[in-house]
């Protein structure tokens, strides 16, 4: 599933080719896309149509343009899901097997399509957060900021981190804690800060919790920089191009390859119906349970 750096590239490439420009029509060609519209797909096709689309916000993993104008007071949200592609098409191009919803604009230049094999994703037109500048959806508003967020409380979180009753790998995804990170970005920052997943929370120090978000912040700037990871076709941007961090992955999908900093062979647990990556010997499992 997409993580904050992926989401991250998807939103830059909306602010780029979407802001400011006017809806004209709108397609539902599936109607799961839109689930989580509760009138349904008219609905939707009806508060879209006519709006002038904002600058594109991501809190997490979450995405949302503010609307203006027809729409003002609302914001159209997305997830991603497993499988979910906002692409940016000129309106030649032909449909692509998984296309789910299509935007026209009044300009008549690219299309806005959203594309997803596996309909775990989807999109909405939600009420924006009164008051809001960002025009944050009211149904993400318990989602914490991430770290890449100007606005991240470091030294909030390194308390609310050592005052959890939970183990380290729990904490990351807990997306009220902080938001964004997933299960390859997790393995990433605990191989960087020498930390097992299974570690209790209670038994990390301050100095050890602020490295702990260091280091997630630094491999999510750094997967950034390459367009995120992409693991096969699934995740692209709105171009539908790949990111390549994948090539740089020190932990996460590198089962029996040697630990690049003490050469141990890295081994893979089965953990909450996933996979963690870990260096037995640089992240040792904890004493304390």
């Amino acid at each position: 599933m997409p993580e904050l750096p992926e989401v991250e590239v998807v939103r830059r490439g909306l602010a780029n080719w979407v802001a400011g420009r006017t809806v004209a029509g709108v397609e539902v060609l599936h109607p799961r896309a839109v689930r989580r519209q509760p009138a349904g797909p008219a609905d939707f096709t009806a508060r879209l149509t006519g709006t002038t689309l904002g600058a594109a916000q991501r809190r997490g993993k979450y995405l949302w343009v503010p609307l203006s104008g027809a729409g003002e007071g609302f914001s159209l949200i997305g997830h991603l899901g497993m499988s979910g592609q906002l692409l940016v098409q000129d309106p030649a191009v032909p449909d692509e097997t998984h296309l789910r919803v299509r935007l026209r604009f009044t300009d008549g230049g690219r299309e806005l399509r959203f594309v997803d094999q596996r309909t775990f994703g989807g999109l909405a037109v939600e009420e924006a957060e009164d008051g809001d500048p960002e025009g944050t959806p009211v149904s993400i508003a318990h989602i914490a900021r991430d770290p890449l967020d100007p606005r991240f409380d470091d030294a909030a979180f390194a308390a609310a981190l050592r005052a959890r009753r939970t183990t380290v790998k729990r904490a990351l995804l807990d997306q009220t804690l902080i938001s964004g990170v997933g299960n390859i970005y997790a393995d990433e920052a605990l191989w960087r800060s020498r930390l097992h997943y299974d570690r209790p929370t209670a038994t990390l120090t301050r100095p050890q919790a602020l490295l702990l978000l260091a280091n997630a912040r630094d491999v999510m700037t750094a997967a950034l920089a390459v367009g995120g990871t992409s693991f096969d076709s699934l995740y692209v941007n709105v171009n539908g191009e790949s990111g390549y961090f994948s090539r740089d992955l020190d932990a996460y999908g590198r089962e029996h390859e040697p630990c690049r900093r003490c050469g141990t062979a890295l081994r893979r647990a089965a953990w909450m119906n996933r996979s963690s990556y870990f260096c037995p010997r640089c992240q040792r499992v904890p004493r304390v349970r």
